[in-house]
């Protein structure tokens, strides 16, 4: 059977994940048939609303599939990872601006490029398992795919301290944070589904939702705020260096694994997103980070640690977290000129 199945079934449009075995990471194939479908469903009046939904119980989708593009950095060839992302951003902006509804079925592990899936969705779903996560500066790359788009639109300074940490989001904090909209338990999900298939109205969603779990962030929310707050990511280190408790050190610990200069950079972007508020000008800046890091060699170090090897040892070109400076960030985001991301063309 196809990575991903794609029909037409009562009055919705419906688009199934189907690699559960690679907890459905996205291939561009995959990407491509999505892109290619949901312009023709927005046309048909015979769709009134699309549902995403995958096969497995243990992920959505946990982020690209990466492994092709590890083989071309590694010999030279950094255009297999820019083109992967120049045919992603485009279909996370349409799904952005979709005009007519889209739901989608969040269980398990929902992170990075399956956030870009499932989390620009008008009508987002969660469960029991679900866990939500933008885990780039791990592997030397920025929140992504919008994503720091929709950290910007957190509460507070919740943003920051999701895209450099890599929190992984329950339910309720996927809800407080606005990267879903509803909590469903799994058992009702079959059901609701077949109701939207029947109907195309998306209002039953909220009518079988039920109470969120309590979000873990409450319990930490004004700490996060005091310390992410700062202008700059270096700020952000400083002001957790100088609290002695356990939750600013574990949360200190937890950010210098991570890749310096993409953390740097995310704490930028998040902050530009929040005063832009546009998807398209998030992913075009999203890009810019991704297309140099593909050369610059962190992106490619970060996946060999963490897939490859799975050494969880990583070289970054940073020795320090506090070691990358303003000159080198604003580097990394600069216009790109003709290889500048073209999202205005959508369909």
């Amino acid at each position: 059977m196809s990575d991903i199945h794609i029909r037409k079934v009562g009055q919705t449009g419906r688009i199934t994940l189907n690699r559960p075995q690679a907890l459905n990471a996205l291939t561009l194939p995959m990407i491509r048939a999505m892109k290619d479908v949901l312009p023709v469903w927005a046309q048909d009046d015979t769709v009134k609303m699309v549902v995403i939904d995958a096969e497995g119980d243990k992920a959505f989708c946990a982020g690209g599939d990466i492994a092709d593009i590890y083989r071309g950095l590694t010999e030279g060839d950094y255009d297999a990872a820019r083109q992967f992302w120049r045919e992603e951003y485009p279909l996370n902006a349409m799904l952005a601006r979709y005009p007519k509804p889209i739901a989608t079925f969040l269980q398990g592990f929902t992170m990075g490029g399956g956030v870009g899936v499932g989390c620009h969705a008008s009508h987002r779903i969660v469960g029991e398992t679900s866990r939500i996560a933008m885990p780039e500066c791990g592997i030397g790359l920025v929140p992504d795919v919008g994503g720091t788009l929709l950290l910007a639109q957190a509460p507070g300074h919740l943003g920051e301290f999701m895209g450099t940490t890599a929190y992984r989001m329950g339910p309720g904090d996927a809800i407080l944070a606005g990267f879903a909209d509803h909590f469903l338990p799994h058992a009702v999900w079959n059901d609701t589904v077949a109701q939207l298939e029947t109907t195309g109205d998306p209002a039953l969603i909220s009518k079988a939702a039920t109470p969120v779990p309590a979000p873990r962030f409450e319990r930490d929310r004004d700490r996060i705020d005091q310390h992410f707050s700062g202008e700059t990511f270096g700020d952000i280190l400083t002001s957790l260096a100088s609290d002695s408790s356990d939750w600013a050190q574990t949360t200190r610990s937890r950010i210098t694994s991570n890749a310096p200069l993409a953390m740097a950079a995310a704490i930028d972007l998040i902050r530009q997103a929040r005063a832009s508020g546009g998807i398209e000008a998030a992913l075009k800046q999203e890009y810019r980070f991704a297309h140099r890091v593909a050369e610059q060699g962190d992106f490619r170090e970060g996946i060999r640690a963490a897939i490859i090897d799975k050494d969880r040892s990583p070289v970054w070109a940073h020795t320090s977290p506090d070691g990358v400076t303003a000159d080198e960030v604003t580097a990394m985001l600069a216009p790109l000129g003709n290889d500048d991301i073209n999202l205005e063309e959508l369909p």
